[in-house]
């Protein structure tokens, strides 16, 4: 009972969890005092506005220390957010109106028998719903380009939109003027004037300009789709402007014969509206497209003057669409210059410095890999991003690997988290060396798809080991023990490996808590036992490593089995107390490595030369274990213990790691 409270009260979780809330705690408490409502002005939104500002781009940046509060939509009752979605599509469906106005203000000018009728009927139910819109402008919020603040006061969205000028020419183009002159006179009002005062419904078109600007910016939508359609919407309104004009032109002039259509249709005035428009627009595209063919032209000075504006405007729409088609297509492609420029350095490179084949070849798999991979590479991708958001995708992505991986079995969940986070994903192309043997270990790897090959370099032959998979670790015998790689790896095939530093990986482990390092120890040595005969022979000191792990736990069995079974409850508290002062002198969290010597240290013995045949064990808990241990390993007792400067070794907790230790 005694061992259980110990090990709880000593366990770095609860501990943790402790800290966490009270600091949770202290930071809200600290939110709560700091809170600047008394002195800022602030915003309401709720999660479906969240969603809503999510799906369209908005561009709500409130200022720096403004307080967003989360309970309702807006702060005032009968107020429409700007952002809304159902608001959002009431926009829409005016884009859908502004198009026809667009059409028919044009087509109701230069045909003026167009305007009575059908036409008349649509533009008043189109104008019933934009006086509709004038009135929702009325409670519609909006973002204060100065506070970057959204404004819900119903006194400050009137005052603003009466005395902007869309408020002037929002109800001059909605006035149904030929309606209004009807009800008055009763008489149907044709002529120029009303030609020309409908024309003030092209102001609407200032919508679908917002639209686009919305849409280029929303990642909801391919970027070159609707700039492709940005386009052609304005080239055909520039056509249908350009076809109504020169037909309006001809329909005025005295002389209807010298007109362009005149002279090739001399009735064209008593011939149907469709044919009139139909010949405006197979010129209006002809001319536009530089095509000419001669059999529409223009035969008075009128005509003559308009087509050589016309013309000049078309040089600048033509040139505008192609730079405009040219660079979306030139920016997909420049990744792909990229790549080629790179790939063609790498040629230069190789050949001016004359390196092997096989040399760049590997340089050339890896710079085609790395283009083909970039938008997968994720300290590419999220390098903007927050790092709590960075974290929390590589917990989804990458946690189950390393929880699998045989070395962090039964690591805690607080490390498992923050190793996690650490982590970098990155792609190996086949044939190319990962680790060189030899190199000083700076990382190691967890294999995530693919595989790699540990080899041995022996000469200049090389000889293949083993073959590891995906959850099999790499590198990591040479990172533990701190020795240099011991192994070549190279991959196979296309592989996706997990980097994990050196150093965090250390700075995460060498904790006041000595469990999580023995923990790793312990698989690290079971897994090192199931080596194969061929690995451990390429791996320093390993045999003895083994035989003095197996030695220590035969003696602990040993102890434990010689020890009176009535006695268990005072051996469970001398135990613990030994543990307890193990964790406080080993502040470290691994063992630690010495060498020894069976000699008296060269300052002491001037006749003695050193021996260079020093044995690398691991630190026993106590001066009689080291005594015994290199009585094992040097074939003699000693009674004395010194360092290479001759002072003599009185506490085990003294020694460091690398330490050399003379035993005489």
């Amino acid at each position: 009972m005694s061992t259980t409270t110990t090990s709880e009260t000593r366990s770095p979780l609860p501990l943790l969890l402790r800290r966490g809330r009270s600091s949770t705690a202290l930071s809200a408490s600290t939110a709560e005092a700091r809170s600047p409502l008394s002195i800022l002005q602030f915003r309401r939104r709720s999660s479906k506005d969240v969603r809503n500002i999510t799906s369209v781009s908005s561009s709500l940046l409130p200022a720096f220390g403004t307080f967003i509060e989360d309970d309702n939509p807006s702060s005032k009752p009968f107020i429409i957010l700007h952002f809304d979605r159902r608001y959002r599509l009431w926009e829409l469906f005016l884009v859908i109106l502004v198009g026809y106005s667009a059409w028919a203000s044009l087509f109701e000018l230069a045909f003026e028998r167009a305007a009575e009728g059908v036409l008349l009927t649509i533009d008043l139910v189109v104008d019933f719903f934009f006086a509709v819109d004038i009135i929702l402008t009325f409670f519609v919020s909006y973002l204060d380009n100065t506070t970057y603040l959204n404004v819900t006061d119903h006194k400050l969205i009137a005052k603003r939109y009466l005395k902007s000028a869309a408020f002037v020419m929002d109800v001059a183009s909605t006035l149904p003027i030929q309606f209004i002159y009807k009800t008055i006179t009763g008489n149907v009002g044709r002529g120029q004037a009303f030609g020309f005062l409908n024309l003030l419904r092209l102001w609407r078109l200032r919508r679908v300009a917002e639209l686009f600007k919305r849409l280029e910016k929303d990642a909801h939508f391919n970027y070159f789709v609707i700039r492709v359609i940005k386009l052609l919407c304005v080239t055909i309104f520039w056509i249908h402007l350009a076809g109504c004009i020169l037909y309006w032109i001809a329909y005025h002039y005295p002389r209807p014969t010298e007109t362009w259509i005149g002279s090739q249709v001399e009735d064209f005035k008593e011939r149907s509206v469709w044919l009139g428009y139909t010949y405006s627009m197979y010129w209006s595209i002809v001319t536009l497209t530089t095509v000419g063919y001669g059999d529409l032209h223009a035969v008075n000075s009128r005509e003559k003057t308009f087509n050589m504006f016309y013309m000049l405007f078309n040089i600048g729409l033509t040139s505008y669409i192609i730079g405009i088609m040219t660079n979306l297509v030139v920016h997909g492609a420049l990744r792909t210059f990229a790549m080629r420029s790179a790939i063609n350095q790498i040629l230069r490179y190789t050949s001016k410095n004359r390196l092997p084949d096989t040399m760049r070849e590997q340089m050339l798999a890896h710079m085609q890999l790395k283009f083909k991979t970039a938008e997968l590479r994720q300290e590419e991708v999220l390098q903007d991003l927050p790092k709590a958001i960075r974290s929390s995708i590589n917990q989804h992505l990458f946690r189950s690997i390393i929880e699998e991986a045989y070395l962090f079995k039964g690591f805690p969940e607080g490390l498992i988290v923050q190793l996690v986070s650490q982590i970098q994903a990155e792609y190996f192309p086949p044939k190319m060396e990962i680790i060189l043997q030899n190199e000083i270990p700076t990382d190691f790897y967890v294999i995530v798809s693919g595989g790699v090959d540990l080899i041995a370099s022996k000469g200049v032959s090389e000889q293949v080991l083993a073959k590891l998979g995906p959850g099999s670790m790499a590198g990591e015998i040479g990172v533990v023990f701190n020795i240099p790689q011991p192994f070549t790896v190279r991959t196979r095939r296309l592989s996706q490996v997990i980097r994990i530093g050196h150093h965090k990986f250390k700075d995460m482990v060498q904790s006041d808590n000595d469990v999580d390092a023995k923990m790793i120890i312990t698989n690290f040595m079971n897994y090192l036992k199931g080596l194969n005969d061929e690995l451990k022979k390429e791996i320093p000191f390993l045999r003895d490593l083994l035989a003095d792990a197996d030695a220590q736990v035969q003696e602990t069995v040993q102890t434990t089995e010689e020890t009176p079974q009535s006695n268990n409850e005072e051996i469970v508290t001398v135990s613990r107390d030994e543990y307890e002062q193990k964790e406080e002198r080993r502040s470290e969290g691994v063992p630690k490595r010495v060498i020894i010597h069976g000699q008296a240290p060269p300052n002491q013995d001037n006749n003695n030369n050193g021996d260079s045949n020093g044995r690398l064990i691991i630190l026993p808990d106590s001066i009689q274990l080291l005594f015994d241990l290199a009585e094992k390993k040097l074939g003699k007792r000693g009674s004395t213990i010194a360092m290479a400067d001759g002072a003599h070794v009185e506490q085990i907790d003294a020694l460091r790691e690398n330490d050399h230790l003379y035993i005489f």
